[in-house]
């Protein structure tokens, strides 16, 4: 099934702190933990899944927001955004060298944090150790990219979600749209579909068809022109059911 991204707030300021996982939980994420120094966040990190950190650039601690950017970048693979009151020049170059994948600068609206989010994770780039390279596609393109190791993020509505590679069932193309398929959600975005099955694992995931990608782990029963996958009977090329009967008989 899919899961609300999950992001942990870093900012001493407590009641910016609260009024941001207000407008967070709002939108529809979850928020892991809402921390105010450095330390804190380092062990958050450490014990729980985070798919990005909103980061104050001044903590109540001598170790800055600048420095858990740094660690994040050395130790995890995931996007993060500075939130902080200074947008002047020194302060900017400075948290640049550690590549944040956003800055917002206080005060900001839900909208403003909602947009800076769904930007940083699609723009992430997940398949280096240091994320955030840019990308110049269109929107539903990016969300295509945002790959992690056993899962990836598709936009429903105004939310991305992550869904686990096992629970895809089969993906079909659609015009320029592609239709990812869970047992129980149906999920748009934009690719080709030659490019998206480069995106999965490749001991599960097949071309079965033209317009057609299954999970084979999935797939219920076969005759000799489709294979059925939950009631859903879907069409197979001859290559493809001459594969499926020799896996059958190995």
């Amino acid at each position: 099934m899919e899961q609300a991204i999950k992001i942990l707030i870093v900012e001493d300021n407590v009641i910016i702190a609260d009024d941001m996982q207000s407008m967070l939980e709002e939108i529809g994420y979850e928020i892991v933990d809402n921390v105010i120094v450095y330390e804190q966040a380092i062990e958050v990190l450490k014990n729980n899944h985070v798919d990005l950190v909103l980061i104050d650039i001044i903590l109540a601690s001598d170790k800055t927001g600048i420095d858990l950017g740094k660690h994040i970048r050395e130790n995890y693979n995931i996007p993060f955004i500075f939130v902080t009151s200074n947008s002047d020049r020194a302060t900017v170059e400075n948290a640049k060298t550690v590549k944040p994948n956003g800055y917002l600068v206080k005060p900001f609206e839900q909208q403003d944090l909602y947009t800076s989010i769904e930007i940083a994770l699609s723009n992430f780039d997940y398949s280096t150790k240091e994320g955030g390279k840019e990308h110049h596609d269109d929107e539903e393109q990016l969300v295509s990219n945002s790959v992690l190791k056993d899962s990836i993020f598709v936009k429903k509505q105004h939310l991305y979600y992550r869904i686990q590679f096992e629970d895809i069932q089969f993906i079909k193309a659609d015009n320029v749209y592609l239709e990812v398929n869970t047992l129980d959600k149906k999920f748009l975005v934009r690719s080709p579909l030659k490019d998206y099955l480069e995106k999965l694992p490749k001991n599960k995931f097949y071309r079965a068809h033209k317009s057609y990608i299954v999970n084979v782990d999935h797939i219920d029963a076969i005759n000799s022109k489709d294979i059925m996958i939950n009631n859903t009977l879907i069409p197979i090329s001859k290559d493809f059911k001459e594969f499926i009967i020799s896996a059958m008989n190995s």
